[in-house]
């Protein structure tokens, strides 16, 4: 099967970002289908107009540079959104397909996808990755009535042109059929890469050996966006606390994002920065693995909003396929599973002072970690490995290639 894939903001182990895309892409070649990947060159620099083509592990990957970045103005980032839409509709309507994938955010990519799947009469299948326009509404990040009908009708336009929705979470796929209630709707969230994630015990070793400030010290890590729904500054205010409780807890922040200078600043008015708390920009994703593997523990947090308990973060996978507790700031599915499972902890999203003493405890406590470890391992292999999500993945597609109605005629 020749599929065109669309994605905004496809990252590949070289890069700083997500891989669910290229893992899933390159496992679709491995299968012995066709893959074509349209994406963004989201780098600054001067633009290179056109499109060039590269090769990842047998995907065929066609770049465009639209610049983009959590610190552009919104209208600056409406533009790039939009940008993308067209040239992607276009490029996409001349490549040769038996079906048509794309995979939001934004959900802007849904309108080439269909326009594609249309053009070749073929299926479209469209991945929800953050559930639009109900989540910014909630935050109260799209408040003209207006926006909001737009956003709303693009979202029933998706739906109502998919032949299938994957969801990342199960409160994704209930905000989906609450939408359009016909819509079938598949979960697969995100996944753990466990050969990515296995390093060497000397590996780790040597990586804390190489940083004074870490040493044999207890780490708790955050990997991930400093967006605003992130909401970053909770593990600097925990860490404040902390340090007054165990002296040798050390915090180490990896990522970038809107809120990157604002947490940098929090860790230097708290006396933090340099010392307690340590903050790494765009560390690769191949680099994840030993730093994940020298942890102690791994976060993941969110804003106390509800819609925001339904999220599929990378770092929460990423941490299980590295076998590490992880402690989160919310409720949901994935509170539920870390309580039943006992692979981590769920901290008070207000309170940071429990959560401090509450880090503090189990950071100490090896025969806690011990299990904890233990937990996250199993089930990064039983319920999330890749391996096993993608055979989900592949077969909604072949799914709903087999429901084509009229087969591509250049396919």
């Amino acid at each position: 099967m020749h599929i065109v894939y669309i994605h905004q903001y496809y990252c590949n182990p070289g890069m700083a970002g997500g891989i669910r895309s290229y893992e899933q892409a390159r496992r679709l070649v491995a299968r012995g289908h066709t893959v074509d990947v349209i994406t963004t060159d989201i780098t600054p620099g001067d633009r290179d107009l056109g499109w060039k083509v590269t090769e990842d592990d047998g995907v065929r990957v066609h770049w465009f540079r639209i610049p983009y970045s959590n610190n552009m103005s919104y209208a600056r980032r409406l533009r790039a959104f939009a940008e993308f839409m067209v040239l992607a509709a276009a490029r996409a309507a001349r490549l040769k397909a038996d079906l048509v994938f794309a995979t939001s955010t934004p959900l802007t990519v849904a309108v080439p996808g269909v326009i594609a799947a249309k053009l070749r009469r073929v299926p479209f299948v469209f991945e929800v990755r953050d559930l639009w326009p109900e989540v910014p509404i909630e935050m109260g990040a799209l408040r003209n009535p207006l926006a909001r009908g737009l956003a709303g009708a693009l979202a029933n336009f998706a739906y109502r042109n998919a032949s299938e929705v994957i969801a990342l979470s199960p409160g994704m796929a209930a905000g989906i059929t609450k939408r359009r209630p016909k819509t079938r709707t598949t979960v697969i969230p995100n996944a753990a890469d466990l050969d990515l994630f296995t390093v060497s015990a000397e590996a780790v070793q040597a990586f804390r050996a190489r940083h004074d400030w870490l040493g044999d010290r207890p780490l708790l890590v955050y990997t991930g966006a400093l967006g605003a729904v992130n909401g970053v500054d909770y593990i600097v205010r925990a860490a404040s606390r902390m340090v007054e409780i165990d002296p040798d807890i050390r915090v180490l922040i990896v990522g970038h994002g809107k809120e990157w200078e604002p947490t940098k600043e929090l860790a230097a008015d708290h006396g933090l920065l340099g010392n307690v708390v340590h903050m790494w920009e765009k560390v690769p994703k191949s680099e994840l693995p030993v730093i994940l593997g020298a942890a102690t523990m791994s976060t993941s947090f969110v804003r106390p909003i509800r819609g925001l308990w339904d999220n599929s973060a990378n770092k929460f996978f990423d941490a299980l396929a590295a076998s590490r507790p992880i402690a989160i700031n919310y409720g949901g599915w994935q509170a539920d599973l870390l309580r039943e499972t006992g692979a981590g902890l769920v901290l008070d999203p207000e309170n940071t002072e429990e959560a401090a003493s509450l880090l503090v405890r189990h950071l100490r406590d090896e025969l806690w970690l011990k299990r904890a470890r233990e937990a996250a391992h199993q089930l990064a292999v039983e319920r999330f490995s890749r391996d096993l999500l993608f055979d989900r993945f592949e077969e909604v597609l072949n799914r709903s290639a087999a429901k084509r109605p009229v087969l591509s005629e250049q396919s």
